[in-house]
């Protein structure tokens, strides 16, 4: 190596130093006069020598890149997002629930739940190489430029740490720089923002990462996920990224019982307003990484971790009036239009009153005074009237009997809470919101094309149902209004490339009834095309894994429309994925089905997440915990005692890791 490039090595070592020093443990070793002319001196040096370029260099920190169009890229470990608890009673359900699956102690790692932009940033070989935000948890925003100019987030790492690894955490603008940039927004005569959460959130979003570097913005990292790490423990885990260069909140706690959970919680409920940044709740995980594993996931969430949040902010204002809202499948949804109040940092003027149920529960009117508090501190709702403030002119809420929107006589079955509107092929909102939901990031994912774009092909007579998508032409969208050359050529790109999408999504995406996107996949693995779903009966239909009489009905009567059918075959001749792939089905076999098989222990061969794959692409069913109705456990190392006996008991086969692979040899 020479001198010149020992030299910049030896600025950039001495820098990172400095950085990690002032960002991450808020101790600075050096003046930022200091720190600058060293900065100066690197710039000149690599500015001479580009030979020596390095996207991880301290330089590279002050941004410049200008993105305009953010790449959604898939995550490699999905992000799950958290059941939420409101209440001592909620937790101790949540242990009762886990102390069915694990047996034994369990730790509980406490962390303060950070109310930001949620982001995962990889490394490979100790090197940032990509930040992506959550999205929809399957795929988010590649803001890696953005995320660069983060000072608290490390570019290279120190120390022992594994070769390629996820990290995630949050992206918080703390409290004395929000309100600076509002002082400095006031003084220009601008709107200040109205949250840092929000204000964090749109920050990564910006299209010049120099904007970005401008803004006081931190990165709380708290879960790394990895294929294979020497890590036994969530606590541990924190201590790793601590020692590797993240920052992590000392905040957390190792605790043995709920009970020290609450004392956590307690404390934190009334210390957490001393805190630099905004924080919403408390996020309680099983500390020891094999009972995580042993535990699994949900179709939404961890079955591991569970986020306490803190009793939201309530206030009270006057309902000026209520409307009614079309939702696609017909449903009519109350909203309530209030006099514009400020509620956790935003201005809160709708609601939601949900059903007839409830408006007639509350006895809620227009006029009355009522107390609006934000569900979870994201989805306003009505908890209650003032009854003292009633106006005497006031008259009970009579409940629309026809759709706002066609005018069709609203429906409402037995059983169910909400009013519908029958007008399936009729109804507007309907209409459009199907595509909406066609169009979806989780379904068919079609970029160019957004939900306000849809409304105007569907108002300008386009488009009547998704499979005319595919129709579209350049010349037919280029005259809707916002839509130049560019952006026209790639909604039709964008609807093209779409017939790749795999048949699972593509049935979720069809917006069938109650078929989400977990039913869509069960759907999927066991009919394997769509004509064999239509051919299905009731009674085959409910002996699939998790198909109840309720969503079977709904999809008879999905196919039983001919105009769903004639839009299934057009979709068909657009060459639209609705069946799987040979790809797909390679590997896949039904030499499982009807079994259910229970994974117990640790693995030498194969990962806990591999076997459960394996079980499912076999038309298997995997299940937590052992009953009658187990087929066998697969069964390795450390299995608890209690369980075995319990298998024992009922006569239930145990095999290992070696012996199950046979079985699909």
């Amino acid at each position: 190596m020479n001198t010149i490039q020992q030299q910049i090595e030896a600025l950039r070592h001495e820098l990172r130093e400095h950085n990690y020093n002032y960002y991450v443990l808020d101790n600075a070793t050096i003046s930022d006069y200091e720190f600058d002319i060293k900065l100066k001196e690197l710039q000149e040096l690599e500015a001479k020598h580009p030979e020596f370029f390095d996207a991880n260099s301290p330089t590279q920190r002050v941004g410049g890149e200008v993105t305009k169009n953010f790449e959604t890229i898939p995550h490699e470990h999905r992000m799950y997002s958290l059941d939420n608890s409101y209440s001592k009673d909620d937790l101790l359900d949540w242990e009762a629930r886990i102390k069915k699956i694990i047996e034994g102690d369990i730790q509980y790692t406490c962390e303060l739940k950070y109310d930001g932009a949620s982001i995962s940033l990889t490394y490979e070989d100790g090197k940032l190489v990509k930040a992506v935000t959550r999205g929809d948890g399957f795929q988010g925003d590649n803001v890696t430029a953005n995320v660069k100019t983060i000072k608290s987030v490390p570019l290279q790492l120190k120390g022992d740490f594994p070769e390629k690894f996820d990290i995630r955490g949050e992206i918080v603008l703390p409290f004395e720089g929000f309100n600076k940039m509002n002082e400095e927004r006031i003084e220009i005569g601008e709107e200040p923002y109205r949250n840092p959460r929000n204000t964090a959130s749109g920050s990564l979003k910006l299209q010049d990462s120099a904007e970005v570097a401008k803004r006081p913005l931190e990165c709380l990292l708290y879960n790394i996920t990895a294929n294979k790490l020497d890590i036994k423990s969530q606590f541990e885990s924190l201590e790793k990224a601590r020692q590797w260069g993240f920052k992590v909140p000392k905040a957390a706690k190792l605790v043995n019982s709920i009970k020290e959970v609450l004392e956590f919680i307690d404390f934190w409920n009334t210390e957490r307003h001393k805190l630099p940044y905004e924080t919403d709740g408390v996020v309680i995980k099983i500390n020891s990484l094999q009972q995580q594993e042993e535990l699994g996931y949900t179709a939404k969430s961890p079955r591991w971790a569970m986020a306490y949040k803190f009793k939201a902010e309530q206030v009270s204002t006057r309902l000026n009036g209520i409307t009614y809202q079309v939702g696609r499948t017909g449903a009519i949804t109350p909203v309530a239009n209030l006099e514009p109040v400020d509620l956790a940092g935003t201005t809160v003027k709708r609601a939601s009153l949900h059903n007839a149920d409830q408006i007639e529960k509350l006895d809620i009117r227009v006029g009355d005074e009522v107390y609006v508090e934000k569900g979870g501190e994201i989805i306003p709702k009505i908890l209650g009237v003032d009854l003292t403030k009633r106006p005497l002119n006031s008259q009970p809420t009579k409940y629309i009997t026809h759709c706002p929107e066609c005018h069709a006589e609203l429906v409402r079955q037995e059983g169910e809470a909400q009013h519908y509107c029958p007008n399936y092929n009729g109804c507007k909102p309907q209409i459009i919101g199907r595509i909406q939901h066609f169009i979806s990031r989780k379904a068919m994912d079609i970029e160019g094309l957004g939900g306000e774009t849809v409304a105007l092909l569907v108002n300008e007579g386009l488009i009547n149902n998704y499979s005319d998508l595919y129709e579209l032409t350049k010349e037919e969208v280029i005259p809707l209004e916002r839509m130049a050359e560019k952006s026209a050529d790639n909604l039709i790109q964008g609807i093209k490339k779409s017939i790749t999408i795999p048949f699972e999504r593509v049935l979720y995406a069809l917006g069938i009834r109650y078929v989400g996107e977990t039913v869509a996949k069960k759907l999927a693995k066991h009919y394997k095309s769509i004509d064999a779903m239509i051919d299905a009966t009731e009674e085959e239909l409910v002996n699939v894994d998790e198909i109840g009489v309720k969503i079977a009905e709904s999809i008879l009567a999905f196919f039983s429309s001919k105009e769903n059918i004639f839009i299934i075959n057009r979709l068909k001749q657009f060459g639209v994925q609705l069946e799987m792939s040979a790809e797909e089905l390679m590997g896949k076999t039904n030499i499982l089905e009807g079994q259910t098989i229970v994974i117990s222990g640790v693995f030498e061969s194969i990962s806990r997440n591999e076997l459960k794959k394996l079980i499912e692409d076999n038309g298997g069913k995997v299940s937590s915990s052992i009953s009658s109705k187990t087929s066998y456990i697969v069964a390795g190392d450390n299995m608890g005692p209690s369980k075995k006996e319990k298998a024992i008991n009922l006569g239930i086969e145990l095999i290992n890791e070696y012996e199950f692979l046979q079985k699909l040899n």
